[in-house]
């Protein structure tokens, strides 16, 4: 992860999206690359977000960097993300002595972009990401405002990070055996429908 050191004053701007005027305020550049542990899809027209008015979050993603996103002990640690938090779990004492709750972060993803919101949607647990844009707080008329999270030592309630996004990248797509077995089931179950009509019909 790369987060800029120096504060950068940045214009607040404001911006419209499914009918709702917001004041996005910037405070710092940022620019994160991870890997995606767990991440939760937001519909702004639903449960708390659509009580606060917000439509701009559209993903939660956690993800995960350096020496814990290789660590060989990551498979025996469970990542799930709740409405607004990054949850971490595990019973096994060496791999939590492994891993590095600095190299952890759950990020807010806010954009007005509808080409920046359909590329967030192809993301899958495994994906390698890197994200570009300005940590930001922001608020609308009659809904909550959320705050941001400027360092990485932080904990608790107001840890994360908003990150109004500018660019979007997928990496490097998650492999896994999960993965590659449903391909190769796919492929096996599309060949046997294939072959199963191309028989000639026989009636019994």
């Amino acid at each position: 992860m790369r987060l800029s050191t120096a504060s950068i004053i940045l214009s607040s701007r404001s911006t419209a999206f499914n009918g709702v005027d917001y004041l996005v305020e910037p405070e710092y550049e940022y620019d994160l690359a991870g890997m995606v542990v767990s991440y939760r899809h937001h519909d702004g027209n639903s449960r708390m977000h659509f009580l606060a008015n917000d439509h701009l979050n559209m993903l939660d993603v956690c993800v995960i960097w350096g020496d814990s996103a290789t660590s060989k002990l990551l498979h025996k640690i469970d990542f799930w993300n709740g409405i607004f938090t990054c949850n971490v779990f595990t019973r096994d004492s060496a791999a939590w002595e492994a891993f590095r709750m600095e190299q952890l972060s759950n990020n807010h993803l806010i954009s007005d972009d509808e080409a920046v919101r359909r590329q967030v949607k192809d993301i899958a647990i495994g994906d390698q990401i890197r994200v570009r844009g300005y940590l930001a707080s922001y608020s609308s008329e009659q809904g909550g405002k959320r705050g941001t999270s400027t360092t990485r030592t932080d904990t608790g309630n107001g840890a994360c990070e908003t990150l109004f996004v500018e660019q979007f990248e997928i990496i490097q797509s998650a492999v896994s055996y999960w993965r590659i077995s449903m391909w190769v089931s796919l492929a096996i179950l599309t060949v046997g429908l294939f072959l199963h009509f191309r028989r000639p019909y026989r009636p019994y």
